[in-house]
């Protein structure tokens, strides 16, 4: 496809299919929304965004809503309200979120803030900025009338002090769940929410890939949407979920695009990395994909009226 008849295919918007690099054409999902979220927590979610589509809310409206649950929810230790602290005992959070216009608004090293998911929204529509971190990103929230209260419950504290006690003879850190949220709503358009209390017993200032757009989250309403979990830094180095959508873009279907931003990983620990990451993925006609480094993953999918939980395999 030449430059020129490329720009004018996406001038049309949503009134024709959107073009892909390599002469496919991909249409629009309309009246079919889907939740996709990471991990089993995803599935209470995933009812809470579906819970807002059916009165009357956007897609954005749906994964910030369905990422508040788990940041509430002080049984999940890698998000938001009862999340492991850093190893000075903090719960420091990090969040992002992207609408299906490109916009987008982030926090980062954010405490005593439950919800820093709706903090992110509030900065991507209220703000000229797109991230604000720590002190600042806490002022900012209070300001938005956003409560302040401890995070760290006595069972994540115990579970800290423990850590603290034997920190020589463990792991430097525990695994971790992040929840990222990715909807389509009955337009067809796309958005996202990732939001983490991060690598536990991490240093403290540590910022992992969920707060930053294009790593923990990449939304691209005219070829679909990606988000990540696992090891944070690794994302980031390869800007994982901004490459699943240019892969998309270029004619990978959502599930290959996944394995290749992940080979890329691979190859880089030499065919063996010692972590895991999974991306999840949207296609602009609905198509959905998932893949993990390794062990395996799990990913909750809600769409024609069912909200299930799927696990798929590692690839080495």
């Amino acid at each position: 496809m030449k430059r020129r008849d490329f720009i004018k295919t996406s001038a049309i918007g949503l009134t024709a299919p959107t073009a892909i690099f390599g002469g496919t054409k991909i249409k629009t999902n309309r009246n079919a929304p889907i939740i996709l979220s990471t991990w089993n927590h995803g599935l209470p979610a995933n009812d809470a965004a579906l819970k807002s589509l059916q009165n009357g809310g956007n897609a954005m409206d749906a994964a910030e809503m369905g990422a508040r649950v788990p940041e509430a929810d002080p049984k999940i230790t890698s998000v938001g309200f009862g999340g492991f602290p850093d190893e000075q005992g903090n719960v420091t959070l990090d969040a992002c979120v992207m609408d299906s216009t490109g916009n987008a608004g982030s926090v980062a090293f954010v405490q005593n803030i439950k919800h820093p998911v709706s903090v992110a929204r509030k900065v991507m529509e209220d703000t000229k900025h797109v991230m604000l971190v720590g002190e600042g990103a806490r002022q900012f929230a209070v300001s938005q009338g956003f409560e302040e209260m401890n995070l760290l419950t006595d069972e994540s504290k115990a579970e800290w002090e423990k850590w603290k006690m034997k920190r020589s003879e463990m792991t430097p850190h525990e695994t971790h769940d992040t929840i990222s949220v990715l909807a389509q709503d009955k337009n067809g358009d796309l958005a996202g929410a990732c939001t983490t209390s991060g690598w536990a017993y991490k240093m403290h200032g540590r910022v992992g890939d969920s707060p930053i757009i294009g790593a923990g989250l990449f939304v691209d309403n005219e070829i679909g949407c990606a988000a990540a979990t696992g090891l944070g830094e690794e994302v980031i180095k390869t800007t994982g979920s901004f490459l699943v959508v240019e892969l998309m873009r270029q004619g990978y279907d959502p599930t290959t695009a996944c394995e290749e931003a992940l080979n890329r990983v691979i190859k880089r620990h030499n065919g063996n990395p010692d972590f895991q990451i999974a991306y999840i993925a949207i296609r602009k006609d609905g198509k959905i994909g998932s893949a993990c480094i390794k062990w395996s993953f799990e990913y909750a999918l809600a769409q024609g009226g069912v909200n299930k939980l799927h696990k798929i395999e590692g690839m080495i």
